[in-house]
């Protein structure tokens, strides 16, 4: 058997990064370890490992972590943020770029990182805006292999900070996606779970290249993760 890959997993206390733990449990072509701010329960019967550290000391922490690939799955809500522009590009923006130009000097060659549907750096919406300006940041860095993924809207159960918009979106998503077609199927609300066993399943490709998966990609790497599990 070929060793696993080791992943660095940042964002782990959200809902794609907590899902994901869950995804990674006994499997053995992965091995994770989670990064994060503050402490929480990992999965059980997970050989997983966390390490906690202040964002400003992530890169001594990837440097001695050594990974193949980097998950990042890093993320905050405008509430979060106090609503605050600066506040929330310090994280979705400033810290994302940060871990990834650490995890690649510390000699990470792949990083998968979850951004969302209609990310665009021209885009009027300031948080689309913002993932899109991420977006081009992370593919100006040297990866050999870059996956991003553009998630719609994420299904799952957080742990808090739902936003009311986003609860009425919940509700209704089920009769809106048979109506969003097309070029706006990529907008169609996504299982939490879906996105992290693409996120798996896409940290061990190792063909070279940047790539971009809007929710068709994203159910099409999840299929590819569940067979080679089945």
């Amino acid at each position: 058997m070929s060793e696993p890959v080791r992943i660095a997993l940042v964002g782990a206390t959200g809902l794609v990064g907590r899902t994901l733990l869950e995804t990674a449990v006994g499997q053995p072509e992965v091995q994770v370890v989670a990064i994060a701010r503050r402490e929480m329960k990992l999965p059980p019967g997970g050989r997983m490992e966390m390490v906690l550290a202040d964002p400003a000391n992530w890169n001594e922490v990837l440097d001695v972590l050594r990974p193949t690939t980097l998950i990042c799955a890093l993320g905050t809500t405008w509430k979060q943020a106090g609503k605050d522009e600066a506040a929330f590009r310090a994280v979705d923006q400033d810290l994302v770029l940060a871990t990834a130009r650490a995890a690649l000097n510390a000699g990470a060659e792949r990083m998968v990182a979850v951004s969302s549907a209609g990310a665009d750096p021209q885009s009027k919406n300031f948080y689309l805006k913002v993932k899109g300006e991420v977006e081009r940041e992370l593919q100006s860095l040297k990866f050999k292999r870059l996956d991003i993924l553009r998630p719609g809207l994420l299904k799952g159960p957080r742990e808090r900070d739902m936003r009311i918009g986003e609860g009425l979106a919940r509700i209704a998503s089920p009769l809106v996606d048979p109506f969003l077609n097309g070029p706006r199927r990529r907008y169609r609300s996504i299982e939490a779970t879906t996105v992290a066993e693409a996120a798996l399943q896409l940290s061990m490709r190792r063909a070279a290249g940047k790539f971009i998966h809007d929710n068709d990609g994203i159910i099409r790497a999840a299929r590819d993760w569940a067979n080679r599990t089945s």
